[in-house]
């Protein structure tokens, strides 16, 4: 979890009153944190909310305090000033690195202490939300050392030299990537791509390599500095809006005045810091409901503004700071936080039940004891996937996913629909282990047709001389102690070899695949030993049991 560093005397500052350490302990509870250690005058806040980033700064902290304090009342908006500046991005860099926002500041000064919270903010959000500078990183400049309009365009590796942040020499983008220690950190982002993304400006000059480096011209900002330039670019679209928002308003905390940018996307243009205008509808019953409250419409409203909410008629307005609202149940959670949980009163139980096992979790719990007796050691995977583990690597055809609309990443983009993709990715993880390795799974996957779930488990052998009947073997021990009898039919299965892989039938309905990889599929995964797998429905072996 996030933990940020500042001094006491500058919240104090920023809130507009003096508060002791045991008031910021108490106010951090609001904010899901807690003081981590101190340090004379210097506090260290641990967060243990993800879905708030705003609050990994001093400047966001202090925003919620004025709230919750009443110092300022109700949604807090930023000022945004009109400007000519302009970013203009180019088609190409849309296969790259697709989304960037930007601003202006003015007005005040940087001094060491700010340019280290600044770096701090930057790298808390770079590194957890913007997980490590995939979906957002961003950068900050010298305006003054900058030519309007910049361009965000996508070059090939070896066509542009420049000063990376921290060197005196000037290198490729390829060179950055082999031997700056920050290009072979992040390289890995920009693998497989032939054109990298650039920021450019009108003179020529580069800003940035995002998301890997700045350039030691423009891309350093020192104390005494009073004009920045800001810029956030990632494959997230919402996450690039928002990392843009946050630093504007802790820009804004600090007295520096924000002067909008206009991204043209080929002619669709954008203002940025954008403006999100969310909200979402709330009865005050609705939350009076689930709180166990009798709170009236005005207390609710009083108790949104010391969240910094807007409240208009059953409207929440949101800040434009925070995008983790997706439910009227996430506000009412904040309305319960303000109003205080050891606050609210306890009722006595109205009804008393004796909780108990569900018969299928003895099923499967039976399962697993009997693969555990085997020698199977069990491992734990996420029910979160992707298409490419799920089928292109696994010679198959889509049969049926629940996709994310919009991901936080491919690599757990959609439900999974089997198991035993995720078994062989183990096994990549671990050639260098020493074999026989013999593992097994069982949990939920999910089925597209009916949107249901099957509990399933998946039986793994790999070795030099694993096979079909080894793996039936194992399949014979766990049936045989179920009480199940099965026969194995003929079929096809791309993930297995042909000849070598059946379909387990029980009473006339196929509860599992059995049999050896297949050896593309083995290429697929980097593995050099056969592995023979099964996998099976536990869901409907149960059903099968249960009406004997």
């Amino acid at each position: 979890m996030p933990t940020i560093t500042f001094d006491i005397n500058d919240l104090n500052k920023l809130v507009g009153k003096k508060l002791s350490k045991e008031k910021i302990a108490e106010l951090l509870d609001y904010a899901k944190g807690e003081i981590e250690a101190t340090n004379g005058n210097e506090i260290s806040v641990k967060s243990s909310d993800t879905n708030l980033p705003y609050l990994w700064s001093i400047e966001g902290i202090a925003m919620l305090f004025k709230g919750l304090l009443g110092l300022e009342k109700g949604l807090k908006t930023l000022k945004v000033e009109k400007s000519k500046d302009m970013v203009i991005v180019g088609k190409p860099v849309k296969d790259v690195r697709p989304h960037i926002a930007a601003f202006s500041v003015k007005g005040a000064k940087v001094d060491d202490y700010l340019l280290k919270q600044i770096i701090q903010l930057q790298e808390k959000f770079c590194h957890s939300y913007g997980m490590k500078r995939l979906k957002a990183a961003v950068g900050v400049y010298n305006y003054s050392k900058i030519k309007f309009p910049v361009y965000y365009k996508a070059v090939l590796p070896e066509s542009v030299q420049f000063m990376p942040l921290g060197f005196r020499r000037e290198m490729t983008l390829g060179e950055i990537l082999e031997s700056h220690p920050t290009g072979m950190e992040y390289a890995h982002l920009l693998k497989g791509f032939k054109c990298y993304p650039l920021l450019v400006d009108s003179n020529k000059q580069v800003l940035s390599f995002p998301p890997i480096i700045n350039s030691e011209h423009s891309g350093k900002v020192l104390s005494g500095d009073s004009e920045l330039f800001f810029e956030a670019t990632g494959n997230d679209r919402e996450a690039v809006q928002l990392a843009a928002n946050i630093f504007a308003f802790a820009f804004a905390e600090r007295g520096f005045k924000i002067r909008a940018v206009t991204i043209d996307y080929s002619g669709r243009k954008e203002e940025s810091p954008a403006s999100f205008k969310d909200s979402i509808k709330l009865k005050a019953d609705d939350a009076n409901r689930l709180l166990g409250l009798s709170l009236k419409e005005s207390e609710v409203k009083q108790l949104l503004e010391k969240f910094r909410y807007g409240y208009e008629k059953g409207k929440v307005l949101i800040p434009d700071y925070r995008r983790d609202i997706m439910h009227p149940v996430d506000v009412i959670e904040d309305i319960g936080i303000a109003y205080g949980y050891d606050k609210i009163p306890a009722r006595a139980l109205k009804e008393y039940t004796l909780g108990g096992t569900f018969p299928i979790t003895k099923f499967v719990d039976k399962a697993r004891e009997l693969a555990v007796g085997m020698g199977y050691q069990e491992i734990y995977s996420p029910m979160l996937s992707n298409m490419n583990l799920l089928y292109s690597l696994m010679n198959v055809d889509d049969f049926g996913t629940v996709e994310i609309e919009n991901p936080m990443t491919g690599v757990f983009s959609c439900a999974r629909t089997w198991i035993l993709p995720q078994m062989m990715e183990l096994l990549s993880k671990n050639k260098n282990a020493e074999y026989p390795q013999k593992i097994f799974e069982q949990g939920l996957v999910t089925m597209k047709k009916d949107l249901r779930d099957f509990e399933r488990m998946s039986v793994v052998t790999a070795h030099t001389s694993a096979s079909f009947t080894e793996i039936k073997q194992a399949l014979d021990f766990i049936m045989n102690n179920l009480g199940v009898k099965y026969e194995i039919e003929n079929t096809v299965h791309h993930s297995f070899i042909p000849g070598r892989v059946g379909r387990v039938v029980v009473n006339r309905k196929g509860v599992a695949y059995i049999g050896e990889i297949h050896p593309r599929v083995l290429a697929n995964f980097g593995l050099g030993v056969p592995v023979a797998a099964f996998e099976m429905n536990l869901s409907d072996l149960f059903e099968i049991v249960k009406k004997k």
